[in-house]
């Protein structure tokens, strides 16, 4: 059985940073990606940032320059530092995984529709 569990949402003023976590248990999948992606009520999830095991990353452009995602590979641990939060960014963040079909090798998405395994999400929310 797959589990992705979030952790590190919390409250900021705006400026501050937080490092969300995000541990995949039960998942086998070789030639995966994992992403962030963040919903707030009555809005689509949007995506944030995505990584896979081959070290390529991709970024949506509000959080590009303020936002790092990094996998770990070998744990299969997903984290996203944000930096320089604004109060815009308050959301519920979600983490994901999915994998490449055969014969592709790029790269990470942040099309949700791309995820297969999805955890239960951790608030952030950010003041002015």
């Amino acid at each position: 059985q797959v589990q992705l569990v979030e952790s590190g949402g919390g409250s900021v003023q705006a400026g501050g940073s937080l490092r969300l976590s995000c541990a995949a248990s039960g998942y086998t999948d070789s030639r995966y990606y994992m992403g962030w992606f963040r919903q707030t009520p009555g809005k689509e999830r949007e995506g944030v940032a995505a990584a896979d095991i081959y070290g390529l990353t991709t970024y949506s452009d509000s959080v590009k320059g303020r936002f790092t995602v990094s996998l770990d590979g070998a744990k299969r641990i997903l984290y996203l530092q944000a930096n320089d939060l604004e109060p815009a960014d308050t959301a519920s963040f979600y983490c994901a995984a999915g994998r490449y079909d055969a014969g592709v090798f790029c790269c990470p998405p942040t099309s949700q529709h791309r995820y297969t395994y999805w955890g239960q999400g951790t608030q952030v929310t950010v003041s002015s």
